[in-house]
């Protein structure tokens, strides 16, 4: 993993156990992780344990806005050997992300998106790039769209992470798809 990514108002970067109370800020929020298949952090010790463990996998960035030097969300790239949700090939990634719900609606999420999008298809040398979102999270569908993500195949009786059984919808983009968006 990188150091530090930039954008225009992000910075993308490891999580600090440091970051334990802004992350709890935004992460205790029910309208965040239940949307997403997790549970919403129940103390700052809750987040601290995630910073240590979820968000110690390689290429999972907080998602700090370069205005406050706060971070108000999360981002990932997900390799075919680890938790992930849809079957990916050799060469393929998934991005999940979320964001503080203060910050919905400001094109932060699909700024970052993009740039790990990049990141992935420039450095990492990945051939296609999945998303997928639960029945319900039209935000979640709503980035993918903007950033050129095309719809692939929906499962259905999906148990997420919550254990509940639900319907997972996966959009893909190649490597050819984003080199004709560029």
């Amino acid at each position: 993993m990188i150091k530090e990514i930039n954008t225009e108002r992000l910075i993308l970067r490891p999580w600090q156990e440091s970051d334990a109370e802004a992350l709890y800020k935004y992460a205790q929020d029910p309208a965040i992780g239940p949307i997403a298949g997790w549970p919403p952090h129940t103390s700052v010790e809750d987040s601290l344990n995630i910073i240590r463990t979820v968000f110690a996998a390689p290429e999972t960035y907080a998602v700090e806005l370069k205005q406050t030097g706060e971070p108000v969300g999360s981002i990932g790239i997900m390799f075919g050997d680890g938790l992930h949700s849809v079957e990916m090939q050799e060469n393929e990634a998934e991005i999940g992300y979320w964001i503080g719900k203060p910050y919905w609606g400001q094109g932060l999420i699909p700024e970052a998106v993009r740039r790990l999008m990049q990141r992935c298809f420039e450095d990492l040398g990945i051939n296609a790039i999945w998303c997928g979102y639960y029945d319900g999270n039209t935000k979640s569908r709503r980035v993918m769209e903007k950033c050129g993500f095309r719809f692939h195949h929906t499962e259905e009786g999906k148990t997420s992470p919550l254990g509940d059984i639900r319907t997972e919808h996966f959009m893909k983009m190649t490597k050819e798809e984003w080199e004709e968006l560029k």
